[in-house]
C-alpha cells in the first residue's frame, strides 16, 4: 500500500469536496490545506488556501500581479510559502493525517511546497490529496513516486470515492 492515496481528475469534478468529506470522518487529527474557488458574479476570479486549522488566504486572483501567473491568475507565493507550507509541515510534525489539496500548476510554483511535499512521502505520516491530471514534470515525479497511489474520478464517483479513501485510510492505520 502507499503512503498516499491521490486523488486526480477534470476540473470540477468534485476531487476537493470528496477531501473536505473524507476529513470530516477522520477520527483523528488531520493538517495541512484545501484550496477553494473564488467566484464573482458567477465566474472563478480565484483561488484560496484554507488550512484545516481554520486560516485562509487568497492564493490567486485574476487581479494579482502577474510575477508569478498560472493561466489567467496572478499567484501570491507568500500565501503557499507561508500558510500552505507551514499547514503541512505541521502535519507531518503531529501526525495523523497529511491532507494536501492540490498538488498542481500554482502550488508547485514554491520550491518550499515541493520540499514539503517531498517531505510528507518521506515521513510516516499518511497524506491524503489532489493531483492535477494535466501532465508536468513536478506531478509526474510525484505519480512515479513508489509511496503514491493515483485515483481517477468524476463527479458521478465522489460518494464512492469518499468511501475508497476512507478504506485506505483505515488500512493505513489511521482509523
Amino acid at each position: 500500500m502507499g503512503k498516499a492515496f491521490l486523488i486526480t481528475g477534470a476540473p470540477g469534478s468534485g476531487k476537493t469536496t470528496v477531501i473536505q468529506k473524507v476529513i470530516s470522518l477522520l477520527p483523528c487529527a488531520a493538517g495541512g490545506f484545501y484550496t477553494q474557488e473564488i467566484r464573482e458574479g458567477g465566474r472563478r476570479v480565484g483561488f484560496k488556501l484554507v488550512t484545516l486549522e481554520g486560516h485562509e488566504a487568497t492564493m490567486s486572483h485574476v487581479d494579482f500581479p502577474k510575477t508569478f501567473q498560472v493561466g489567467k491568475y496572478g499567484v501570491d507565493l507568500t500565501v503557499i510559502d507561508g500558510l500552505g507550507v507551514r499547514s503541512v509541515n505541521e502535519a507531518i510534525l503531529h501526525g495523523g493525517v497529511v491532507v494536501i489539496d492540490e498538488i498542481g500548476p500554482m502550488e508547485v510554483l514554491s520550491e518550499h511546497f515541493r520540499t514539503s511535499v517531498l517531505e510528507a512521502l518521506k515521513s510516516e505520516v499518511p497524506m491524503l490529496g489532489t493531483i492535477v491530471r494535466r501532465r508536468f514534470s513536478f506531478a509526474e515525479s510525484i505519480r512515479a513516486h513508489p509511496n503514491v497511489e493515483i485515483h481517477e474520478m468524476d463527479r458521478a464517483q465522489g460518494e464512492r470515492m469518499v468511501q475508497h479513501a476512507s478504506a485506505w485510510l483505515h488500512n493505513a492505520g489511521v482509523y
